[in-house]
């Protein structure tokens, strides 16, 4: 399919005033955690880590939860496109039904994990500080996972702007939250009143001013979707319906378990790389989060992306499908190839700008080229993701991570950074592999699913064809 050039401006337009946003939304919710860190860490190391710890074991239980949750995206997408209005508002409601659910399942592991921990080796104190933020997170969970419903039913319907203003709220709660629950509130003026009763409460402030951000993202959601119209026959749609829930189930379980891959995949090259030593661990964390930032835009592409594919599906119109699918993922590798020339341009002054320490620099340096080498694979491959979701393409996109990441990537990485000697480098030759095996088969499975018109979700076998 040979796409003009006026087409491919106007599909472009189109998916930026849906990715961009999102994107920035994206990269709103990485900054709560950045906040986090940063105010918990003026608190002491035992805050610091305690902080850290509860919120990676937080994200490991329930990033499952949230990739279930992105089962309604491709839902609702359809539905808007095929014209269904109600039948999206129907889903909305469904979603609500099953945050309820999954956060209630989420709840026992959240709950146990603090007991894990000094079994497992933690220290006491750091042990106690995690248990805290994790209990003090609990809260919040069904309020995240009710915002996920939300934005499923926003960005379906082109609303994205409110995505992007929700997420600006929760972090202006965060931020005097966080300084509040941390820190106590014995050093407010006179007039701030019952405030100043607030004790100290370290990382279990942190992770209660999270929890506070989090209800107010939902608030601010559920807000915007009151101003939406819900179309002619609307009523009624309020009461679970177990074919709806069954298919959300269906479509985002492979997407939760793919999530649960790539925590897993990141998780296990950092206990090597912290193997190695503290300067190697260092230089990981400095890389990984430059990449991650880059990342966030492939993700506001792939969402952007999944909307168009979705619309598209529903409607029945196969060659706009293929259009919007392509296009993206020609954007997020044109944006992708921008990064890879500025990180291998300037890995020196980047590195040097997340660390003063001579050796961690030098570290980290090759790693951000390493970065630099990956970065449209990367980009290919969150795009990817994506827009086969908006196809209903979720399984694949699990087993492709799979074996990508798990069957390609671990063996080379440890191969060569610890069999090769090659330390933290080698490692990090894991990821390239891993990711570049994944972008050709996620772009390969949309090529060839594209070449004839794709049933949506609803409108045909719910079991995705591996063909």
């Amino acid at each position: 399919m040979r796409l003009p050039p006026p087409a491919v401006r106007r599909e472009t337009s189109a998916l930026l005033r849906l990715a961009v946003p999102l994107a920035l939304a994206q990269g709103g919710q990485a900054l709560m955690g950045l906040v986090d860190t940063i105010v918990v860490g003026r608190a002491g190391a035992v805050p610091l880590a305690g902080t850290g710890l509860g919120s990676s074991l937080f994200l490991a239980v329930s990033v499952f939860g949230m990739g279930v949750m992105a089962g309604l995206d491709p839902l609702v997408a359809q539905a808007v496109g095929a014209g269904d209005a109600p039948r999206a508002r129907r889903l909305l409601w469904q979603g609500v039904w099953l945050a309820g659910g999954v956060a209630a399942a989420l709840a026992v592991p959240i709950l146990a994990v603090p007991r894990l921990l000094v079994p497992l080796g933690i220290g006491p104190d750091v042990a106690e500080q995690a248990g805290r933020h994790l209990v003090a997170r609990l809260p919040g969970l069904p309020f995240l996972l009710l915002f996920l419903a939300g934005r499923a039913y926003l960005q379906g319907s082109g609303a994205v702007r409110a995505v992007l203003v929700a997420t600006l709220v929760a972090n202006a709660v965060n931020v005097p939250a966080d300084l509040l629950l941390v820190y106590g509130g014995a050093g407010l003026p006179a007039w701030t009143g019952p405030l100043r009763a607030i004790p100290p409460l370290g990382a279990g402030g942190a992770g209660l001013a999270t929890s506070l951000a989090s209800l107010a993202q939902a608030g601010v959601v559920a807000l915007a979707i009151r101003g939406l119209r819900a179309g002619h026959g609307a009523r009624g749609l309020r009461r679970p319906r177990p074919d709806d829930l069954r298919a959300a189930i269906h479509v985002g379980t492979p997407i939760g378990l793919h999530l649960l891959a790539e925590v897993g995949i990141f998780a296990l090259v950092s206990f090597l790389a912290g193997r190695l030593g503290a300067g190697s661990l260092a230089a990981h964390q400095v890389a990984i989060s430059v990449a991650s930032l880059t990342f966030t835009v492939a993700v506001g592409l792939g969402s952007g992306g999944s909307i168009r594919v979705g619309w598209a599906v529903g409607a029945r119109d196969r060659e706009a499908a293929r259009r919007a699918g392509l296009v993206a993922f020609g954007v997020g590798a044109a944006f992708m190839g921008g990064t890879a020339l500025v990180l291998a341009a300037f890995a020196g002054p980047i590195a040097r700008a997340f660390s003063g320490d001579p050796a961690v620099v030098a570290a980290a340096v090759p790693l951000l080229r390493i970065a630099a080498a990956f970065q449209v694979s990367d980009g290919i491959q969150g795009v990817g993701a994506g827009v086969l979701r908006g196809a209903g393409e979720t399984r694949f996109t699990f087993l492709a991570n799979m074996v990508g990441h798990w069957a390609l990537g671990v063996p080379c990485a440890v191969a060569l950074g610890l069999g090769a000697g090659l330390g933290v480098v080698g490692l990090w030759c894991g990821f390239v592999l891993g990711l570049s095996a994944v972008a050709a088969a996620l772009l390969a499975r949309f090529l060839r699913i594209s070449r004839r018109e794709i049933a949506p979700i609803d409108a045909g076998d719910l079991d995705v064809s591996l063909r």
